[in-house]
């Protein structure tokens, strides 16, 4: 498993080494004494599946607040997605800073989202099939959004934010600045 550090200090990018032959491809895409020998020692307890039908849907920006909040490990099964997190720990050097991240069933890479972090991605391609594991479990009181489309963000989704498909949930999330945020910068 290759390790990539990103912009944002504990966002990570985990490539698993592909193994192909005339049949396919093989990967293992998580091992938990693998990666707890790199210094990933994470309890996932819930694995999630979406299954976005056309191009250009957006879920997110999300979060669970504590004490549910989750660390996440997104791939993709099928398809592409622009995959994004935001640093919203009060306190925080890069507090309201992104990173983006292409993830698809080809490039075989994920990303890891530590809690404090929004979530978010933007599909790139037909019958997207997304997969996370969590560290929580789903927790309705603690679930929460903020606008994707925040100009005080300004993230890049590479489509027209006015042509996005959005759940109800995410078309009237806050923005960024009438929003406060549950999580605190622990250097």
């Amino acid at each position: 498993m290759m390790i990539e550090e990103t912009e944002l200090p504990g966002v990570l990018i985990l490539t698993p080494r592909v193994f192909g032959d005339a049949r396919g491809s093989f990967c293992e895409s998580w091992n938990r004494a693998t990666l707890a020998g790199l210094g990933l020692d994470l309890d996932f307890v819930q694995d999630n599946q979406s299954i976005s039908t056309a191009p250009g849907t957006v879920r997110g920006l999300h979060y669970q607040a504590p004490p549910h909040a989750q660390d996440k490990l997104v791939r993709v099964g099928h398809g592409a997605i622009l995959d994004v997190a935001v640093d919203v720990r009060r306190g925080s050097p890069t507090y309201g800073k992104w990173v983006g991240v292409e993830l698809s069933a080809e490039n075989a890479r994920q990303l890891l989202v530590p809690r404090g972090f929004l979530h978010g991605f933007v599909t790139r391609t037909p019958a997207t099939v997304v997969l996370y594991k969590t560290t929580d479990v789903y927790a309705p009181d603690c679930d929460g959004a903020v606008h994707f489309a925040d100009p005080d963000l300004g993230i890049d989704w590479g489509i027209d934010p006015a042509t996005a498909i959005l759940s109800d949930k995410d078309a009237r999330a806050p923005r960024f600045a009438d929003w406060t945020s549950p999580f605190t910068y622990e250097a």
